[in-house]
């Protein structure tokens, strides 16, 4: 169906003339070029953003039969064309949340209390913890369990806003229980307007039953051809670490990947500087998340290379550190960045706008600036998103967007913590309507 949007406020639209991939620097907080002001309308058509223009031409083209004087949102008609009365209230791009392990089952809330004894990740992880703890957990699980937990995600991701979600196997570790895993999470996709995409992590951690160079050798012989055979995953990604996955092991398996026609996503550098990130620049990948420890060569080399660091500072934020990601010496360099949630067993947050007020109030950020680290700049590290539409407003793109509870964009990351928004549209249809 149709939807006319009247009488909005400032738009993000995050789209601006001539400049192509991820915002840098600058870019990413200027609040000319990236804000529409007040005034304008939006029509939306099946799943795409038809037109945008002013509000009184578009009301006099699609909806002559009311003047508009509505103190809050307010539907206006019904049927073919609905129509809405946005009483100026701000709009935001529909959040892209890019790096997400969604499917999975088991409880390690026992870790925190670990970890204010002062024990590490690496350690929680050879006592037994960690990663190896979730796979026993999940691979007991049956295909209809996974996928009602995640519908549950789903659904606690949509009220925060967002629109796209990468979504992560790697709770598996078995050519079998990692099928499962993206089986489930394409079967989920399908019953929510938020769209997913999937990527096999089968390299995430080490099975307890299999020695390393056992388990590689399955993950190349077994599990990918799988994989692909069944078309079920977009891309692949590795743990590329101490302790886990070695710079050899992850090269090997992220060109075998790209040979069957896998895009390669990276974990690198997260508890320290293992040349990941240099690594997903020599190989061309989409990503290099965590990046925590990588070096300013690294980091100016994955920029060169049109690799988007990914950053995911609720990480740390959880393991309770305070080494945060270099979003300022990111700006400085103009070197691309992204935002996303890391959800997982150890990390349980879905929102984007939580991860946001941490670059703000940790680290000083613009607040818009992290709105499109949310939304543009995620967006461009996903095939999805090459056409530079997803994560903005802008003609041809998708009809995804939030409508905020103020009349400014600067707030955006604080909405009311019960209702995140207003309202928010996701490929045409309402997620939320709290009015």
């Amino acid at each position: 169906m149709r939807r006319l949007l009247l009488n909005l406020g400032p738009v993000a639209h995050l789209s601006p003339n001539g400049i192509e991939g991820p915002l840098v620097g600058a870019e990413m907080h200027d609040d000319e070029v990236l804000i529409h002001p007040a005034g304008l309308a939006i029509l939306t058509n099946d799943k795409k953003i038809e037109k945008i223009g002013f509000s009184d031409e578009l009301q006099l083209e699609y909806f002559q039969q009311m003047k508009l004087d509505s103190n809050m949102p307010t539907i206006l008609k019904n049927g073919d064309l609905e129509v809405w009365d946005l009483a100026g209230k701000a709009i935001i791009p529909g959040l892209v949340d890019g790096h997400s392990h969604l499917v999975w089952t088991g409880d390690r809330s026992n870790e925190v209390a670990l970890r204010e004894q002062g024990y590490t990740y690496q350690q929680i992880s050879e006592m037994g913890g960690g990663i190896n703890k979730t796979v026993g957990e999940t691979r007991k699980a049956s295909l209809k369990e996974l996928i009602f937990s995640a519908k549950e995600r789903l659904e606690t991701a949509e009220s925060f806003g967002t629109t796209f979600m990468e979504t992560k196997s790697g709770y598996g570790l078995t050519t079998q229980d990692e099928l499962k895993l993206l089986i489930a999470t394409n079967q989920v996709g399908l019953d929510f307007q938020i769209e997913t995409t999937s990527t096999w992590l089968g390299a995430h951690s080490v099975p307890k039953e299999m020695t390393q160079s056992q388990y590689v050798e399955e993950i190349l012989s077994e599990q990918l051809p799988e994989v692909v055979e069944q078309g079920i995953a977009t891309y692949a990604d590795v743990f590329c670490e101490n302790g886990w996955f070695t710079l050899e092991e992850t090269e090997d398996i992220c060109k075998e990947a790209k040979s069957q026609g896998l895009e390669i996503r990276l974990h690198v550098d997260e508890f320290s500087d293992c040349g990941g990130a240099q690594l997903a620049a020599e190989l061309g990948a989409l990503t290099a998340d965590h990046a925590g420890w990588s070096t300013d060569d690294a980091r100016d080399a994955c920029h060169k290379a049109g690799v988007i660091q990914g950053f995911l500072p609720a990480t740390p934020y959880v393991l309770g550190l305070d080494h945060w990601p270099p979003f300022q010496q990111c700006l400085d360099n103009e070197w691309a960045w992204s935002l996303a949630t890391d959800f997982n067993p150890n990390c349980p947050s879905l929102s984007l706008p939580f991860i946001s007020s941490i670059a703000i109030e940790q680290s000083g950020i613009p607040s818009l600036a992290t709105l499109v680290a949310s939304s543009r700049n995620s967006a461009c590290s996903l095939l999805e998103g090459r056409d530079g539409k997803l994560g903005t407003i802008s003609e041809g793109g998708p009809a995804s967007l939030n409508i905020l509870w103020d009349e400014n964009i600067d707030g955006w990351y604080k909405q009311d913590s019960e209702q995140q928004f207003l309202g928010t549209l996701s490929n045409g249809g309402w997620i939320t309507s709290n009015y």
